[in-house]
Order: C-alpha cells, then sequence, then structure tokens
C-alpha cells in the first residue's frame, strides 16, 4: 500500500467476532475537512483497494472545492439476510463510531444505499456521522413535521452529475450532444441516472450493459422500457427490442462517448484493445488502472476521469451535511462539474497534458496548500 506526503492518515482493521464481520476504514487525508467516502459491501473487498478509492476521494473532493477529505470504508460481505446485512453494517459503525464524524462520514457506495446508512447512523448515534440517508430522517435542529432532511443516493446525483461532465465534454470536442451516440457499462445509480439525464439532453443511448449482459440499438434505447424490464428483476438483455451482448461487448461497440459506471477496474489489459470510442466519461471510481488510461490517450481516445466526472455524489454529500434541500443540491453539482470539467479539459488542450494530469496537479496542490495551513496554526 502507497504512502506518501499526503497519507494515509489511518488504516483500520476491524473485526466482530460475535457476528463475523470484517471490515476496513481508510482515511487518507483530512487536510480540508474531514474524510468524506462510501461504504461498499463485497465478497472480496481488500484494504488496497479500499485505500485506491480513499485516495481517490482526496483528489474528488479537492477539486469538487468542497470542505472533505478522502476516505473509504469497506465490510467483507458475502451475502445474506436483511437482518444479517443490518447486523453487519451496525457492528461496523460501532467499531469505527470513534472516528466519526471529525475524521470520517460514511455514505452510500456498492450495496449500500439509503437503508444502510439509516442503519449506520442507529448505531453511531449521530446524524452527521453518514450521509445520502433516507428524506425523511432528519437531525433535530433540521427536523419539522413533514420536511425532508436526508438525500439519498438513489436521489441520482452521481448519475446527474456525469451527465453533465458528459455535456460539457461533448461540446469541448464539437460534437452534437444530440447527435451523440453514448454506450453506458452498468445501469445501476450511476449509469440509470446518467442514461436518464442524457437521453433528456437529447443523447442517443445505444448501448447500455449489466453484471449479465449487454443490449444494443443503433436507433437509442427507451429508458422507461429498459427501467421496467430492470424492475422485474431481468437484465437489460431481457429488453425486447435491440440486440443482446456479453457484458464486455459493450467496450467494442462503434460509439461517440463511452461511460463506464459500474465498479472498480472494468476496463482491463484484456479489452482495451476493442475500445472505438472518441470519448471516456468515467462514471464509476477508478474504471482502470493510471497505465491502461494513459495508453487510451496516446491512442487519441479523450478520458474524463472519475475526479471530475463522478464527483456529484460527494457533492450531494456536502448538501445534504449543509442542510440543503435537493433543489439546492442539484444546482450544486450542476454548477461545479461543470465548472470543474471545463477547467481541466481547458487547461488540458492548453499544456499539451491528459485530462487526469491536469486534474491530479490542481487537486494536489489544493490539498498541499492546505496541508500547509494546517502546520502553521
Amino acid at each position: 500500500m502507497l504512502h506518501d506526503e499526503f497519507g494515509p492518515e489511518y488504516v483500520i482493521t476491524v473485526h466482530d467476532s460475535y457476528v463475523g464481520m470484517e471490515g476496513f476504514l481508510l482515511i487518507d487525508n483530512t487536510a480540508l475537512g474531514p474524510g468524506k467516502g462510501g461504504i461498499r459491501m463485497t465478497p472480496d473487498v481488500s484494504a488496497e483497494e479500499v485505500f485506491r478509492l480513499a485516495r481517490t476521494m482526496t483528489w474528488k473532493n479537492a477539486l469538487a472545492g468542497i470542505p472533505f477529505g478522502g476516505a473509504k470504508a469497506g465490510i467483507v460481505w458475502k451475502g445474506g439476510s436483511e437482518d444479517r446485512k443490518k447486523e453487519f453494517v451496525q457492528a461496523f459503525a460501532r467499531k469505527i463510531k470513534l472516528f466519526t464524524p471529525r475524521l470520517y462520514i460514511a455514505g452510500p457506495d456498492v450495496n449500500t444505499g439509503e437503508r444502510e446508512m439509516e442503519w449506520f447512523v442507529e448505531a453511531t448515534g449521530n446524524w452527521r456521522s453518514a450521509t445520502g440517508k433516507p428524506a425523511n430522517l432528519c437531525m433535530k435542529i433540521f427536523g419539522r413535521p413533514g420536511e425532508k432532511c436526508g438525500i439519498p443516493h438513489e436521489f441520482g446525483s452521481t448519475g446527474f452529475g456525469v451527465a453533465h461532465a458528459a455535456a460539457v465534454t461533448a461540446k469541448f470536442i464539437g460534437l452534437d450532444l444530440k447527435n451523440a451516440r453514448v454506450a453506458i457499462e452498468g445501469f445501476g445509480n450511476v449509469g440509470s441516472f446518467a442514461f436518464q439525464h442524457l437521453h433528456q439532453m437529447g443523447a442517443r443511448i445505444v448501448a447500455v450493459s449489466d453484471s449479465k449482459g449487454a443490449i444494443y440499438n443503433e436507433k437509442g434505447l427507451d429508458y422507461d422500457k429498459l427501467s421496467a424490464v430492470k424492475s422485474q428483476g431481468m437484465s437489460v438483455r431481457d429488453y425486447p427490442d435491440g440486440s443482446a451482448l456479453s457484458h464486455d461487448d459493450i467496450f467494442g461497440l462503434d460509439v461517440d462517448m463511452l461511460i463506464p459506471a459500474s465498479v472498480t477496474d472494468v476496463i482491463t489489459d484484456a479489452n482495451k484493445h476493442t475500445i472505438r470510442a472518441r470519448v471516456i466519461v468515467e462514471g464509476a471510481n477508478i474504471s482502470m488502472q493510471e497505465r491502461i488510461e494513459e495508453e487510451l490517450t496516446a491512442r487519441g481516445i479523450l478520458v474524463v476521469p472519475d475526479i471530475i466526472a463522478n464527483a456529484g455524489g460527494v457533492i450531494s454529500s456536502y448538501a445534504e451535511y449543509r442542510g440543503y434541500n435537493p433543489k439546492r443540491m442539484f444546482d450544486m453539482v450542476a454548477r461545479k462539474i461543470t465548472s470543474a470539467t471545463a477547467q481541466v479539459l481547458n487547461e488540458s488542450r492548453k499544456e499539451g497534458r491528459s485530462p487526469r494530469v491536469i486534474a491530479l496537479a490542481l487537486a494536489q496542490q489544493k490539498v498541499k496548500d492546505a496541508m500547509a495551513r494546517k502546520r502553521a496554526k
């Protein structure tokens, strides 16, 4: 695991022998504020994976211009009943309670959502220890009868931000978004909302995938029909009007824009050579290793990195933390994502360096300045 001038500050492994829970908390850097990052629950989550995600959050929060540092958490979850999942989440929450919310604020991630965040804050006893809570879960200082205080991950702020990053990118390369052919890898909380908002902007979503396969229609897919298929527990492959493909086939489609929007490391050495998209907008965290991103950039593919494109979720988290309503949150996401994407792309063109190199340089300087101020106190 990398240790450098930025962190990590805390690497915590926790275990609850009573329920059999094992988990990890990585607080990377708190110079700008408490570490912010979601909790993922997967069978093979590791401290190394959680660290990579925590470092990404450090840069993402800095670029978004919000007073959060970087962190991430993971719980080893091999599946089970709702009651057992609640036991795991609350056991983890109690183990790391010491760090929340002064040094760590939780949020949704893979296999966690508003329900799990409610369980988390129940166990810590602190409303501010997590964001992404149910809309009707209110803090006493905000709460009035009928008021909505939580901003659930299911509001789709990450996918909303991805759509805005894609729109800025299309304009940057001279692509008419209304004629753009878009493929979205993943149809969960990020991919489904990116689809919805890009469709509203006029883009043609020609392909979507999930873990079981992909569906392709050159004329475009219908969001409502696809959502109905998924709501019935079926795969996107079961969409009635299109060509069913394997999951990996989506990477090789001839499209203008590819949006990986599922899990970590989906673009690999095995499929990187098949990519024909002009632009990749990283809707998911760490869609590929940086060396692969560099190879694609060298081939002339414009890659908009995750630390810009999918920051909508953490911006939403900050809005909830401050007690903003959903409308104010969405306005903030649109403003910040649009500004950051435009700044990075313009400086990338001006300096002849990749968007990730530019974005990292900007983020690192912000964190270094904050660290210097902290030391000077």
